[in-house]
């Protein structure tokens, strides 16, 4: 008995084979001179008239055997398609990682679908803000995200002093330079806050999506071992459509 995988390696190359052979036989119908066919012969009126030679044309196409034809190419693709179809109805496996079962007994349908969606949501989670691994983040449940540690800062202003450069002289003024200082006026304190994932955990579910995406690879690969049973209902089918 042959297995599902193997079933399913050849039916394509079955079907291309099938539909190139329906096609080839739609375009022999399509034309009238091969369902064309005549048969002329000559009798003079009298038995010293010129005798002509007789001329025919065979049928070159037949609808029934058109028909046929197609029943014919297309009753191996329906066979096939109905042994995987109907297998497809019990091939089931585990997805298993480590030992631990995800999912029971899923139909080979069902691990394509998961196949192809867990392939969209590793390409979705690999780009996932990742927090600025120049800082140190702690999760702040109050916030319900990652902060900073307080960092207290400083505000200062600009405030004018003088400078006596000469003191004043019974005949001359006191010579003032003005310069401005800096002066602490107050304090920040910064917390910096942030919705992204810190790197470790983005890469930890990067490799749980790898391994699942795996198991669910091994899980198809088993189910499609499973041996069928061939299912033969082209013939039938074909029967009574045409009544060949």
């Amino acid at each position: 008995m042959p297995k599902l995988n193997q079933i399913i390696a050849i039916e394509k190359g079955i079907k291309n084979g099938a539909d190139k052979r329906v096609n080839k036989i739609e375009r022999a119908m399509s034309r009238p001179e091969l369902l064309q066919g005549i048969s002329r012969t000559y009798q003079p009126k009298d038995d010293e008239g010129e005798q002509l030679p007789p001329e025919s044309k065979l049928v070159q196409m037949r609808v029934t055997d058109g028909l046929r034809q197609i029943s014919e190419s297309l009753t191996e693709l329906f066979d096939i398609t109905a042994t995987k179809d109907w297998a497809n109805q019990t091939a089931t496996a585990n997805v298993a990682v480590d030992g631990k079962t995800i999912v029971e007994n899923a139909p080979v349908s069902y691990l394509l679908f998961l196949e192809k969606q867990l392939g969209q949501l590793l390409g979705i989670v690999r780009n996932l803000p990742k927090l600025d691994p120049g800082e140190k983040w702690e999760f702040d449940p109050n916030t319900d995200c990652y902060a900073t540690a307080p960092l207290q800062t400083t505000r200062t202003k600009k405030v004018p002093k003088n400078h006596v450069k000469a003191e004043a002289t019974e005949h001359h003024p006191a010579q003032v330079e003005v310069f401005y200082e800096d002066v602490t006026v107050g304090y920040w304190n910064i917390i910096k806050f942030s919705g992204a994932l810190p790197a470790t955990r983005i890469n930890a579910m990067i490799k749980r999506i790898e391994a699942l995406l795996k198991a669910v690879k091994f899980a198809r690969e088993e189910a499609n071992a499973l041996e069928v049973q061939n299912q033969k209902v082209g013939e039938a089918v074909f029967d009574y459509i045409f009544e060949l």
